[in-house]
């Protein structure tokens, strides 16, 4: 009897496992779509052959069904005896060809990619001619015309079936930080909803971690507390607390051996839910816990369900200290056919600087010897501006070395495109632009030397430099309510959610603190406050530095000489203002405030992705519960410190000081030659009349 009743059990649990594989499975290969955007900007190309480069990626757990290019273009209006020809290609290979209908306006192109063409990384080339046709002949047209607009918006939409993660953190971490994932709101970090200060700044370690991943300017990985929605309908999901403070179906799962004086991680699958526990009694540990998973390369070289982590144990990202020599392309890239041709190069600076006098961009080439010399080209743009061209030869066809100097009048900001337009004229003439040759092959050791320096200005428009040093966060403490609502943990993503993409090393400072900090926080530290003055008491004593002030009661902001303000609406708007800080004029304070939490975070909705904080330059901005967006400057000097204006003041305008110099130096020489001749006139006056007297 008791074999039989162990029979039945052990049937029974392989049937409920088999039921549960089977489930894991077919939610698994559900047919997912996903869309991804290049990031190329509006691009407009002119004369007879042109190319155009764009990049998308495939995630290594898509079982790739389907992939469609949609591409946004128009075609000017050409001649009746003139066709254009577009040709697609990925990864170096031509699978595609049309001739586009010629109408104004911009049109839509659905081209299907072969899959067995598409690799993780893959670029997409556009080319594109016009064509002269006869009755007996077709042969390229010479026009210098913007004839294709490429558009920004083009995609790449894939269909396609997920592979189920293993139980491995590596595993986890690629469906966690994966691009559509995160686009579904499948991702989640969860804290306790009484979080610490300390549980707070380890998530927001994690949060900054995963952030700097992200290929969007859409999509956020949100800070959210447990039991919220967004937990509950998430996928996958951190969470991030002190051992006393997890939940209790986590906290049974894991025993105080485990956090015995170090940090713990433990991948679990618990109600239908993919959870990584970060955890530990000490706070420290926590923190030391969040930064190893805030290291994309620790996380993905981990291929177990757990990882200790002791106090010793080297959690930091590796980083390069800048220098200002930058690769243009690490493998190489080859251009082919004839005409005009042209690669492009994203360049990226530290948030923190910007580009000073001097930069040089220097390029080695090697080239087809079949071209005809006397109309082959090599012109080099940046941000569409041309900085200089190079006449190929056929004596340095097999090393070509050339260098350009970027004007020092040419602002670069903090990325640029480096573009380099090949002219291959062949020497005869061909009807085709599809053979292989003629080609030309940039080398990997082009470099971009962009002499940089430090960014000095309290403005948005060089937003969060502030708060960035070589690549990490600088210095950052953070005054926070002292009871966190939901609108108010939006507040932390979106802030950190820009800062977190231009940290590209988890080195730095992040301190949250519920009051008051001390005086050697106050005077040391870059500040960030946020919260309404009822739950955060610092904001009352910031009032009075404030742009927007708020009124005696503290129920609504009242009106300035920028903008007069109605007493309703004055309790209805929420604001962002960049100050100096009153406690170190060298240290800078971000304040984001409004009578309601709900204000506080559409404020946050203008610093949160790049595309939204370029458009403001000034130091305050005002947004309105109808979305109405307002920027204002009330700094008259924007330079935090003084020494470091005045070096830049001097590199900026060296040249001019030079012209002075050497102005000055000419005026005193001709100045004392005036003086030494009026000396000599006077002496030769004087002796001739002494002459005369004594000839009396």
């Amino acid at each position: 009897m008791k074999k039989t009743i162990k029979f039945f059990r052990i049937l029974f649990e392989s049937l409920v496992f088999s039921l549960f594989v089977t489930l894991i499975s077919v939610k698994a290969d559900d047919l997912k779509s996903y869309t991804q955007p290049f990031q190329n900007n509006t691009t407009t190309l002119s004369g007879k052959s042109v190319a155009a480069n764009m990049y998308f990626t495939k995630i290594d757990y898509w079982e790739l069904k389907n992939a469609t290019l949609n591409l946004n273009y128009k075609v000017s209006q050409l001649a009746s005896n003139q066709s254009s020809d577009i040709t697609i290609s990925i990864n170096g290979i031509k699978f595609y060809s049309f001739r586009p209908d010629i109408k104004s306006g911009m049109q839509t192109k659905q081209i299907k990619i072969p899959i067995k063409l598409i690799n993780g990384s893959n670029n997409l080339k556009i080319y594109g001619q016009i064509i002269n046709e006869s009755k007996n002949n077709s042969t390229l047209a010479s026009t210098p015309a913007n004839w294709l607009t490429l558009y920004k918006g083009s995609n790449v939409n894939f269909q396609y079936t997920l592979k189920a993660p293993e139980f491995k953190i590596n595993s986890f971490y690629n469906h966690f930080s994966g691009a559509d994932t995160i686009s579904w709101g499948q991702s989640v970090i969860g804290i306790p909803k009484d979080a610490s200060n300390g549980e707070l700044t380890a998530a927001t370690y994690a949060l900054n971690g995963q952030t700097r991943t992200l290929t969007t300017d859409t999509d956020q990985l949100p800070l959210t507390s447990f039991g919220s929605s967004n937990e509950k309908n998430a996928n996958y999901e951190i969470v991030v607390a002190l051992y006393k403070n997890l939940p209790k179906e986590y906290k049974k799962m894991i025993t105080s051996e485990d956090v015995n004086n170090k940090g713990f991680l433990k991948l679990v699958y618990h109600n239908d839910k993919h959870v990584l526990i970060v955890t530990s009694q000490t706070t420290n540990l926590l923190q030391k816990a969040a930064r190893f998973v805030a290291n994309s390369e620790l996380m993905e070289e981990t291929q177990t369900s757990t990882e200790k982590i002791s106090g010793s144990t080297r959690t930091y990202s590796s980083t390069l200290k800048y220098n200002g020599v930058i690769n243009l392309t690490n493998k190489g890239q080859k251009l082919t056919g004839a005409g005009h041709q042209e690669a492009e190069f994203f360049v990226s600076l530290p948030t923190s600087r910007t580009n000073a006098a001097g930069s040089k961009i220097r390029l080695h080439l090697r080239y087809a010897k079949n071209l005809n010399f006397k109309n082959s080209l090599a012109t080099v743009y940046i941000n569409k501006n041309i900085i200089g061209s190079h006449r190929l030869s056929l004596s340095k066809a097999d090393n070509d070395d050339f260098t350009v100097t970027v004007p020092s009048n040419l602002k670069l900001g903090n990325s640029l495109v480096v573009r380099v337009a090949l002219d291959l004229m062949p020497r005869s003439t061909v009807n085709t632009d599809n053979s292989e040759t003629p080609w030309a092959y940039i080398g990997s050791d082009s470099k971009a030397y962009i002499n940089s320096q430090e960014k000095n200005d309290l403005l948005f428009s060089n937003y969060p430099s502030l708060f960035i040093r070589n690549r990490t966060y600088n210095q950052i403490a953070v005054v926070r309510p002292y009871k966190l609502s939901a609108y108010d943990l939006q507040t932390i993503t979106n802030i950190f959610n820009l800062v977190g993409i231009y940290a590209e090393s988890n080195t730095g400072y992040i301190r949250f603190y519920t009051k008051k900090p001390s005086n050697e926080v106050l005077k040391n530290k870059n500040l960030i406050v946020f919260g309404t003055p009822k739950n955060n008491s610092f904001i009352k004593e910031l009032n009075k530095s404030l742009y927007f002030k708020f009124d005696d009661k503290f129920k609504g902001f009242v009106s300035n000489e920028k903008l007069s303000i109605e007493k309703n609406y004055g309790k209805s708007i929420g604001t962002d203002q960049l100050l100096r800080s009153p406690f170190n004029k060298e240290r800078g304070l971000l304040v984001v405030t409004a009578a309601h939490d709900r204000d506080v975070y559409m404020a946050t909705t203008q610093i949160n992705f790049q595309k939204n904080i370029t458009q403001h330059s000034g130091d305050a901005i005002v947004v309105d519960q109808n979305n109405n967006i307002y920027n204002y400057r009330f700094k008259k000097k924007a330079v935090i410190n003084k020494k470091i204006g005045l070096k830049q003041n001097i590199q900026e305008n060296s040249k001019l000081y030079v012209y002075l110099l050497v102005i000055i130096f000419v005026s005193i020489i001709l100045i004392t030659s005036i003086v030494l001749l009026l000396i000599k006139n006077k002496k030769s006056t004087y002796r001739k009349g002494q002459l005369k007297n004594e000839k009396q």
